[in-house]
């Protein structure tokens, strides 16, 4: 989601907008959710027909066919459309994109049940969501400027996601461990970073200090709800890859 500059006062108004952005976080985290539960029984249907997931992978070498890579990598096209065409498109069309990519993303997890144990995924899962808990908390409740820190985050992102991309074909564990603890920092910190991002777009203004339409919040509580999905599920990988034992 883009970094904006919002104008803030002491006014009547502020206040009013401020008790607003209670409904907007819980909008948010609301669709957040409903992406993790798609994500989740997409992920745990094509483990149990484990047929399906075959039709991803190349069954003599082990690797992705064309439509894994399709399932790995069509999700970040969608990204790319809902940022480019949040303004265009209508409510209702953005977030049916919202769930197909949530469902996406459930398609590419299935993949790491096959290769992490149940208890290593477990563990991870609810360390992921206890990081992304205190994080959450500090983002919205500190004091401190976090969008300073913004263009270094995601700096970092930019080339985790090159270099993962390399080691893809390397096959390098210790580089894919290395990332690891790298996104594990990377992400904990952007977890207060989106938080505080969201806290500010939630007051009801847009970039003039104007209040902004009902629609207009939709999309946005939307579209920060796919960053802090993003963020997540990195982390939850990040975790995985220093702490997951493979089967």
């Amino acid at each position: 989601m883009e970094q904006q500059n919002y104008q803030y006062n002491d006014s009547p108004s502020y206040v009013q907008q401020g008790a607003v952005s209670k409904r907007f976080f819980g909008n948010v985290f609301l669709w957040m959710f409903v992406a993790l539960a798609l994500s989740s029984l997409t992920a745990y249907f094509l483990f149990e027909n484990q047929s399906l997931v075959q039709q991803y992978l190349i069954k003599e070498t082990g690797g992705f066919s064309i439509l894994g890579y399709i399932a790995i990598f069509a999700p970040l096209g969608l990204v790319f459309l809902m940022g480019g065409a949040m303004r265009k498109l209508s409510f209702p069309a953005l977030a049916g994109i919202f769930i197909l990519y949530s469902i996406l993303t459930g398609v590419m997890l299935s993949f790491i049940l096959l290769i992490y144990t149940a208890t290593s995924i477990a563990i991870c899962f609810v360390a992921a969501c206890a990081i992304f808990g205190v994080m959450a908390v500090m983002g919205y409740t500190t004091n401190v400027d976090l969008s300073k820190f913004g263009p270094i985050l995601m700096a970092g992102v930019i080339g985790l996601v090159i270099v993962s991309v390399v080691n893809m074909f390397l096959q390098s564990d210790s580089l894919g461990y290395i990332l690891g603890f790298i996104g594990v920092a990377i992400f904990t910190a952007l977890t207060a970073f989106k938080v505080q991002e969201i806290k500010r777009i939630g007051q009801g203004l847009d970039e003039e200090g104007n209040t902004i339409s009902t629609e207009d919040s939709n999309k946005l509580a939307l579209m920060g709800a796919l960053s802090l999905y993003i963020t997540f599920i990195n982390l939850f990988l990040s975790l995985l890859r220093v702490f997951g034992d493979r089967r």
